[in-house]
């Protein structure tokens, strides 16, 4: 008995020396409840919205002023014609569009059912479905307490609703694409993380060391592979996504190459970033798995609509790589974006790849060093 409990204590005395082990028993419950707690939003808030108001009288205005009113949108302002809607949707600025038909106030007087047309982006189904329910909700409300008593002459108004890019709103749609940029960030990042950690706990770093090799080869020599791999992966991926589960692709196949090899590049860059600073690849997988797995699902809206989250988690989104290239993806395959419409998120992903690998040859000349 006594041998038992010096070997339970000893136990105990291990995991609490090895400070890696009390993170992963005290931190990470933390930061997955926080994250998923905080994450994990069905409703709708600050949703962008623009208005298309043909009539412009004090009815469409009550009407637009009690949706900007509520929590769950957002009037960005106004547009003059058609035209601007899809660019509008394709550049991301909005998530629904509310057109007003002309003479809206006199065909109400007159008995009449004016018509709001509400136009959802329905690469996100879900999102979309929502939308458009909270708002046919708002000017349902707002008729109820316009029509006044039962015995009035007062037809309503009639909330007609249109889904743009997903109109059958299926939600493969949606999971298919942001799968491919989950997938290559943690079979790249992991698979690299491990790359160079490898060498290290089988002594094979020391023979580099003393290589010609320059640190800028070390790292290109190492990640090569893997990008040979990720590429043939988003083939694979691509190949399946449109033979088996329909998803339509609407835009350039050599827009979405080079983009996915900028996404490639940049998941890559960050799993050897992670290499330098771990000793072992246990460490390496920790790191890429919690650091990488739950961010990219939660935060980089795959799932979930990052304007429902909290301001502090719509911050941290803003540096997972996987955020920028959902957008594109869907962009280019559901909605026939053009590169001029995704410049921004093209120049954060090249300025986080340039970024990471920077950050990699210091890491790995002062270990030179």
């Amino acid at each position: 008995m006594e041998s038992f409990k010096g070997f339970v204590k000893k136990e105990f005395k291990q995991i609490y020396r090895d400070k890696r082990t009390l993170l992963v028993l005290f931190g990470m419950p933390i930061i997955q409840m926080l994250l998923f707690g905080f994450a994990i939003r069905n409703e709708v808030e600050n949703a962008k919205v623009a208005v298309l108001d043909h009539s412009y009288d004090e009815v469409t205005r009550q009407i637009t002023s009690k949706i900007d009113a509520s929590n769950y949108f957002s009037v960005e302002g106004s547009i003059q014609n058609y035209d601007k809607i899809d660019e509008l949707f394709q550049q991301g600025e909005i998530d629904e569009v509310i057109i007003f038909e002309s003479d809206f106030d006199r065909k109400l007087q007159r008995g009449e059912q004016p018509t709001v047309n509400i136009i959802t982006d329905a690469s996100n189904p879900n999102l979309a479905q929502l939308i458009q329910q909270y708002s046919t909700s708002i000017i349902v409300d707002w008729q109820q307490h316009k029509s006044g008593p039962p015995d009035e002459q007062y037809r309503g108004v009639v909330a007609n609703a249109n889904m743009l890019f997903n109109p059958q709103l299926e939600s493969v749609n949606l999971f298919v694409p942001g799968l491919i940029a989950v997938i290559l960030m943690l079979i790249s990042a992991l698979m690299t993380s491990i790359s160079i950690t490898r060498e290290k706990e089988m002594g094979n770093m020391e023979i580099l060391l003393v290589s010609p090799l320059r640190p800028t080869q070390i790292i290109i020599g190492k990640v090569l592979p893997y990008l040979v791999l990720a590429f043939v992966n988003v083939l694979t991926v691509l190949a399946l996504a449109e033979w088996v589960f329909g998803v339509p692709f609407r835009g350039s196949y050599g827009l979405f190459m080079a983009e996915s090899l900028l996404f490639i590049f940049t998941a890559l860059a960050l799993g050897v970033f992670i290499s330098t600073k771990a000793n072992d690849q246990q460490t390496a997988m920790m790191v890429a798995l919690a650091g990488l797995l739950l961010p990219t699902v939660l935060l980089s809206g795959f799932i979930f609509p990052i304007s429902s989250m909290p301001w502090p988690l719509q911050w941290i989104s803003n540096l997972i790589p996987a955020r920028w290239f959902l957008v594109i993806v869907r962009s280019i395959m559901l909605k026939d974006s053009s590169l001029l419409l995704l410049w921004k998120e093209t120049l954060i992903l090249l300025v986080m790849t340039l970024g990471f690998i920077a950050l990699s040859v210091k890491n790995f000349k002062v270990r030179l060093q």
